[in-house]
C-alpha cells in the first residue's frame, strides 16, 4: 500500500485541471476483447454518462472505419441496373404536415438529438420568457430540473393567449404548441413584442414536437388555463377555472419530457451548462431575476441570479482574475429603434481578447455586423486619439486590430426590432444598418472617455504599441524558424515521426510526453495514418507570456510547424492542417495532467477555432492490466476494476498491475488499447461557454496567484486523498 504524503497546492491545483478536463463521457466504439478464449464471457463495461463543465463538453463519439471492402463489378452492375429499373414519380415526393418535419428532421431546429440539442430545448423555452421580460411584462423566472429528468419553466408574464384564433378556429394557445410559424414575435404593429429574440414562430412548437409529454399552465385574467400534450399533439381538451379574488397570479409555466425515441443520448439535463446560460440572461437583463433549481435524492441545487449592474458586473466577473488598467467603461444609445448597449475593459496582465455579442438576449456565437462595427470603430478610435495626441511617434505606425485588442475584456449587446439571424439556432446577426449604428456610438463615446482620462488612453495605447513590438519579435522569430528548417531541408521537427498518407482528413497525430512514451508509440501506431510528435517536458504557459517569449519556445515551434497551425490571429484555414485530428495523449498523473491542460491553453488561446472544427482530441490509456491465467484485460478507471473483478469466481487467482505512464506499455498493448481506432477511448472537446473557457485558463494558468489560492481552497474538499498519485 502506497503510503500518502500531505497534498501540496500544485497537486490539488493540478488535480483541480484533472478532474475539469477527464471527466467527459465517451463511449468506446468497440470494447478491446480479451486477447484468448476465456470460458467467462468478456467483460464489456457499459457506456455511462457522466456530468461535464460547461465549458468543454464531449460530442458524441465518431465511428472510426477502417479499409473498406468494396463489391464485385458485376455485383455493381446489377446494383445500378436495378436502380435504372426504378421509376422516380410524384408517389416519391412527400409532404411533411403539421409538426411532422420538426420529428422527421430535428437537427435542423435544435442543432443536434445530442446533449447540445437537449439543452437548447431549454433555452428555446427560456427564452420565450426572456422575451416576456425584455417587453417589460416579467420581472421573475424559474427554472426547476425534476427528478424525473423533465424540466419546468414559469414566468410571470402576460400569460399566452387562449381565446379562439380566427385563423386556425383552435385556441391561440394550441395553435403556437401545434402550428410552426405562429407566434407573436413577427414583428409589426401587430406584433405582441417590439423587440424579441424569437422571431419564427416555431420555438414552442419544435419543443412540443420533441416531446414525449408536455404540460402548460397559463394563469391570465383571474383565471387558470391547463392543456396536456404528447409529441406535438393535444391528449386533453383546454380546461379553465376561475382563480380566488385574492390570486393575483399571471405567466406561463412549461413542463416537458423530452421524446426518448428522438434524443440519441440519455436524458439528462446538466445543472453547470444550463445555470452559465442563465448567468448570461441575468447579466443583459438587470431588471430580471432568475432562479434555477435541481431536485435531487441525495442533495438540492438552488441559485438565483440577479444582476443589477448588468454589462459592467459582467465584464468584472469575467475579469475577476485579472489587472484592470481601469474603470468599467460602459454606454447605452439607442438610434433608429436600434439599441446599443456595451462594457468593456483593458487589463494590462492578458495578452488575448475576449469579445462577447448578443442580440436579443441571443448569443451570436459566429459574431455578425454588430461585432464587426465594434472592432472596426475600436481600431479607428485608438489610432486617430494616438495620431491626434502624438503619442505616436511615427506617423507610419498603424495599429490593426488585434493590436488595440489585446487584454480586452468587452460585451455588446444590440437590441434590433427586425433581426436577421442566419438559421433557427441564431448564431450570427446579419442586420447591416446596426454595424453602422454600433461604430457611431462606440466611436461618440469611447473618443469622450478617452479625452477626459488622458492617463487610461496612454495605459491602454503604450500596451497595444507593446502588443504591435511583441508581434514584429514574434514575426522575426518565426522567420527565424523557418530560415532554420529550410537549412535543415525539411519543414517539420526532427522529433515528429510522420505518417505515410497526405490526406489531413484521414490523419491524426499524438502528441505525447516524453521520448519513452514517443518511443512505445512510433513502435505502435499504424503508420499509414498516424504520426506521433513527443514533446520534452511542459511547454511555455503561454497564458503568461506574450508572443514573442511563446514563439522562442523550441517545444512551441514544434507544435506550430508539425501541426501546420500557421500564425497566430491569421484567419484560420482548416485545409493548412496537417492533420485533423489532434490527440494529446499523456500519463494517467498529476505531471500528464499539467501537461493536457497547458497544450489545452496554448490550442485555446492560439487558435480557438480548433475546438470550433472538431480537432482536438484526449486519449484515455488504461489504468490497470488484469491477468487471470492466459487472459488480460484492461479497465481504464475503478469502477471498471471492481466491476470486472466481481465477475471471477471467488477463489480464482489473478494479478493485476497499475500503469504508472504510457513508457511501461509495450507497443503491441498500446495499440490495443490506446491507439487502435476500433477499441480505443477517445474523447473529443469542443468549447460550448467561451466566456466561461477563458475565466477557466486564467484562474488555473494566470498570473493572480490570490485567485488560484482561493480556487484550490474551496476544490479541496472535492478531493478523495486515496486517489492522489503522488
Amino acid at each position: 500500500m502506497a503510503l500518502l504524503r500531505p497534498v501540496s497546492p500544485l497537486h490539488l491545483r493540478v488535480l483541480f485541471v484533472h478532474r475539469l478536463f477527464s471527466s467527459f463521457s465517451a463511449a468506446r466504439t468497440r470494447p478491446p476483447p480479451p486477447l484468448s478464449f476465456s470460458p467467462f464471457p468478456p467483460f464489456r463495461p457499459r457506456p455511462r454518462l457522466l456530468f461535464t463543465p460547461r465549458t468543454l463538453a464531449v460530442q458524441a463519439p465518431r465511428i472510426e472505419l477502417g479499409v473498406r471492402a468494396f463489391k464485385s463489378s458485376s455485383v455493381a452492375s446489377e446494383k445500378l441496373q436495378e436502380k435504372a429499373n426504378q421509376t422516380y414519380g410524384s408517389e416519391q415526393i412527400q409532404v411533411l404536415e403539421g409538426l411532422d418535419p420538426v420529428r422527421k428532421r430535428p437537427g435542423m431546429y435544435i442543432g443536434s438529438t445530442g446533449p447540445r440539442g437537449l439543452h437548447h430545448l431549454v433555452y428555446e423555452i427560456l427564452d420565450n420568457s426572456i422575451d416576456e421580460a425584455q417587453a417589460g411584462y416579467a420581472t421573475k423566472i424559474d427554472v426547476i430540473l425534476h427528478e424525473d429528468n423533465s424540466v419546468s419553466i414559469t414566468d410571470n408574464g402576460r400569460g399566452i393567449p387562449t381565446d379562439i384564433h380566427p385563423v386556425t378556429k383552435k385556441s391561440s394557445l394550441e395553435t403556437v404548441l401545434t402550428v410552426l410559424h405562429a407566434g407573436g414575435k413577427f414583428g409589426g404593429s401587430s406584433s405582441g413584442y417590439s423587440v424579441s429574440g424569437g422571431l419564427h414562430g416555431v420555438g414552442l412548437s419544435v419543443v412540443n414536437a420533441l416531446s414525449e409529454a408536455l404540460e402548460i399552465t397559463v394563469w391570465r385574467d383571474g383565471k387558470e388555463y391547463r392543456q396536456n400534450y404528447s409529441r406535438g399533439k393535444p391528449v386533453t381538451t383546454l380546461t379553465c377555472k376561475s382563480l380566488p379574488v385574492e390570486v393575483t397570479q399571471k405567466g406561463t409555466c412549461i413542463r416537458f419530457w423530452p421524446d426518448r425515441d428522438v434524443f440519441t443520448t440519455s436524458i439528462i439535463y446538466d445543472f453547470n451548462t444550463i445555470a452559465g446560460r442563465v448567468r448570461e440572461l441575468a447579466f443583459l437583463n438587470p431588471e430580471l431575476t432568475i432562479a434555477l433549481k435541481k431536485e435531487g435524492d441525495s442533495k438540492e441545487q438552488y441559485n438565483e441570479y440577479c444582476y443589477a449592474g448588468g454589462l459592467i458586473e459582467y465584464v468584472k466577473w469575467l475579469n475577476t482574475d485579472k489587472k484592470p488598467i481601469h474603470d468599467t467603461v460602459a454606454f447605452r444609445k439607442e438610434t433608429d429603434g436600434v439599441t446599443v448597449d456595451v462594457a468593456l475593459q483593458w487589463c494590462s496582465d492578458s495578452y488575448s481578447e475576449t469579445m462577447l455579442g448578443y442580440a436579443n438576449s441571443i448569443r451570436t456565437i459566429d459574431g455578425g455586423t454588430h461585432i464587426d462595427g465594434m472592432k472596426a470603430s475600436l481600431t479607428r478610435t485608438i489610432n486617430n486619439l494616438g495620431k491626434k495626441s502624438k503619442a505616436m511617434k511615427d506617423k507610419d505606425i498603424s495599429l490593426s486590430g488585434e493590436h488595440v485588442r489585446e487584454g480586452l475584456t468587452c460585451i455588446i449587446s444590440v437590441k434590433v426590432p427586425n433581426p436577421e439571424f442566419e438559421g433557427q439556432t441564431k448564431t450570427r446577426l446579419g442586420n447591416p444598418e446596426v454595424r453602422k449604428v454600433v461604430e457611431q456610438c462606440v466611436q461618440e463615446h469611447l473618443t469622450e472617455y478617452l479625452e477626459l482620462h488622458p492617463d487610461v488612453f496612454e495605459s491602454i495605447l503604450s500596451k497595444a504599441l507593446n502588443a504591435l513590438k511583441a508581434a514584429m519579435a514574434a514575426k522575426r522569430a518565426r522567420e527565424l524558424v523557418r530560415s532554420k528548417s529550410v537549412l535543415k531541408s525539411s519543414s517539420l521537427p526532427g522529433k515528429l515521426a510522420d505518417c505515410s498518407s497526405t490526406n489531413p482528413e484521414e490523419c491524426e497525430i499524438f502528441i505525447v510526453e516524453g521520448d519513452s512514451a514517443g518511443g512505445s508509440a512510433k513502435q505502435g501506431r499504424d503508420r499509414r495514418f498516424q504520426a506521433v510528435l513527443p514533446l520534452r517536458g511542459k511547454i511555455l504557459n503561454i497564458e503568461r507570456r506574450d508572443e514573442a517569449a511563446m514563439y522562442k519556445n523550441e517545444e512551441i515551434q514544434n507544435l506550430i510547424l508539425g501541426l501546420g497551425l500557421g500564425v497566430k490571429g491569421e484567419d484560420f484555414r482548416k485545409d493548412a492542417l496537417r492533420y485533423h485530428k489532434i490527440i494529446i495523449l499523456t500519463d494517467a498523473d498529476v505531471d500528464g495532467a499539467h501537461i493536457r491542460t497547458l497544450l489545452l491553453t496554448f490550442f485555446f488561446r492560439y487558435q480557438k477555432a480548433l475546438f470550433d472544427e472538431g480537432c482536438i482530441y484526449v486519449g484515455v490509456p488504461p489504468l490497470y492490466k488484469v491477468e487471470r491465467g492466459k487472459h488480460i484485460h484492461y479497465c481504464y478507471d475503478d469502477t471498471e476494476l471492481k466491476r470486472l473483478t466481481k465477475t471471477f469466481p471467488t477463489n480464482s487467482s489473478y494479478n493485476i498491475q497499475r500503469f504508472k505512464g504510457l513508457g511501461e506499455m509495450m507497443p503491441l498493448q498500446l495499440w490495443e488499447t490506446t491507439l487502435d481506432p476500433e477499441r480505443r477511448l477517445l474523447k473529443q472537446l469542443v468549447v460550448e461557454d467561451a466566456a466561461e473557457a477563458s475565466v477557466v485558463f486564467s484562474s488555473l494558468m494566470g498570473t493572480r496567484v490570490d485567485v488560484r489560492k482561493e480556487l484550490i481552497q474551496n476544490s479541496a474538499n472535492m478531493i478523495n486523498l486515496e486517489h492522489l498519485d503522488i
